[in-house]
């Protein structure tokens, strides 16, 4: 046997163990199985587990953009008009959220935690000087002392009306940004706490919240299914509210929008709990996006979620009392807010019934600016990017016995939306980058041992070719004349033998005599 065909043989061999090999482990997907499983046992919130630390704490910055609407014709909106806005800001915030007082329970299966928060003002990223800068929005204090007398008799409403008449206190105040984000000493607010202690007399939309905590946090680690990664077990002790009028509307879903289960795909619901809203919502799948050279899914609330209970009968339990609901796009949480009737949506009414947008001047809702959407990248579930953005709004209407509404057309009022941003920071996406790469790599190792087989299949048929080739003109050249010439007659005797030479290796030859 020649190198050649010692060769052919080796290479048809190896050909074949790699082609049956590697399609053996592509339909059985053992390296896909075995990545999986891996990282179901990795992305875990134990001690050990390397996705602990970061969510302990967060490496990528956390910024809160607070855009203002300033009423720029109170007169006109008293008077039974239409108001108008103007938005101003941003006025960003630094958030920093570490993990705190995590405490592992039931052997590592459960996790307790506390998340405060603290916010640092970035004035490079800002408008303006929240201290400095002036605005004129609607008084919730003297709105939620309506609310709360809007059930006691006209006679005492008057009374009261009429002292407040006396401080001064008007239905649209003028104030810094600073004060009414983070607090002042209200004069009406003051009085009632003289009679009331309870009552707190400084008011601000982020009174009391830099520095604090939204509740005590119980999280599922992700040890005894992954699919429970991250999830709320308990939220201050609590595994369902009681504010909304449905078992259903008072679950507690999901995560805290922090982390999500690994092997994410685009069919699934995915469920976060928002302590803010005092609700669960969910994200549908939207498309495929690339951040930092990272591809991820994003997810975002469909219409459905603050939709009209007519046309999605689920919200009905968020109708407080039973029946009491607001159109598409708005939901009022004043029954876990207790004071104001404060009433949340996205920024400037997106995605809400052209009711409340076309009530407003001013307003310009896109899903550019104001969708909320969460990036998220499947094989790990680690968001890569997120943009939360919600609006605060108070209800404006007639209160009898305050003669200063009784104009008043009754409106859903914005005051001011947030606009809370977060994007994964360079050494994490270059982290993550190399271990996707290597996740692909072994996840796809079968492929490649079936392209190396195929290679060695095409080797091995121009190997056979070549052979093939080869003997077939062996075989055409050993028995070829030597002459040219056509064949005559031979003049030869015929009891003489013929000449060695006309044929070669084939004539035979007169014995030589010794």
């Amino acid at each position: 046997m020649t190198r050649r065909s010692c060769a052919i043989y080796a290479t048809g061999i190896v050909c074949a163990h790699l082609l049956i090999v590697g399609i053996a482990l592509v339909v059985a997907q053992v390296f896909q199985t075995m990545i999986h499983s891996r990282l179901k046992k990795e992305i875990t919130l134990t001690e050990k587990s390397q996705m602990f630390e970061s969510w302990k704490n967060p490496p990528p910055p956390v910024y809160m953009e607070y855009y203002f609407f300033n009423v720029t014709n109170p007169e006109v909106f008293l008077a039974g008009g239409k108001a108008a806005v103007k938005q101003i800001g941003p006025y960003t915030y630094r958030e920093y959220r570490p993990r705190e007082n995590v405490t592992f329970l039931e052997n590592g299966t459960k996790l307790y935690a506390l998340n405060p928060k603290t916010f640092v003002f970035v004035p490079e990223k800002s408008a303006g000087d929240p201290k400095v800068d002036i605005i004129r929005t609607v008084n919730i204090p003297f709105v939620a002392i309506m609310n709360e007398l809007n059930s006691y008799s006209f006679f005492l409403r008057t009374l009261v009306s009429m002292y407040i008449n006396s401080l001064g206190v008007e239905v649209f105040m003028t104030r810094t940004v600073h004060e009414v984000l983070w607090g002042f000493k209200d004069p009406l607010l003051s009085k009632v706490h003289s009679m009331k202690p309870e009552v707190d007399e400084y008011f601000g939309l982020m009174w009391k919240k830099n520095g604090t905590h939204e509740g005590e946090f119980v999280f599922h680690t992700g040890e005894e299914n992954y699919l429970d990664y991250g999830k709320i077990d308990t939220w201050n002790g609590l595994r369902e509210m009681s504010w909304w009028s449905s078992n259903q509307s008072n679950m507690i879903n999901g995560t805290d929008g922090a982390v999500f289960h690994p092997l994410i795909n685009r069919n699934e619901l995915l469920y976060i709990f928002a302590a803010d809203l005092c609700r669960s919502i969910h994200l549908a799948y939207v498309e495929d996006v690339e951040v930092k050279g990272i591809q991820a899914y994003r997810f975002a609330p469909p219409n459905d979620v603050l939709m009209n209970p007519k046309d999605n009968p689920t919200n009905a339990g968020f109708c407080v009392p039973a029946g009491d609901c607001l159109g598409t796009g708005v939901l009022k949480v004043s029954v876990c807010r207790e004071g104001a009737p404060i009433v949340v949506s996205f920024p400037h009414f997106y995605q809400a019934d052209p009711m409340y947008i076309n009530a407003i001047d001013g307003l310009n809702p896109n899903k550019e600016e104001h969708e909320t959407y969460l990036d998220l990248q499947p094989t790990t579930g680690v968001p890569i990017r997120a943009c939360k953005r919600a609006q605060l709004n108070i209800i404006l209407k007639r209160v009898q016995g305050f003669p200063k509404t009784k104009f008043i057309n009754e409106t859903i009022f914005p005051i001011m939306f947030v606009n809370e941003t977060a994007t994964i920071d360079d050494d994490s996406a270059s982290q993550m980058r190399t271990l996707l790469l290597i996740v692909t790599l072994v996840s796809n190792f079968p492929v490649l041992i079936v392209g190396m087989g195929i290679i060695l299949l095409l080797v091995l048929v121009v190997l056979f070719c070549r052979n093939r080739q080869k003997k077939t003109v062996k075989d055409d050249t050993a028995y070829t004349q030597v002459s040219d010439k056509p064949d005559e007659p031979s003049e030869t005797p015929a009891n003489q033998p013929m000449r060695n030479g006309s044929y070669i290796a084939m004539s035979p030859v007169e014995a030589q005599k010794c």
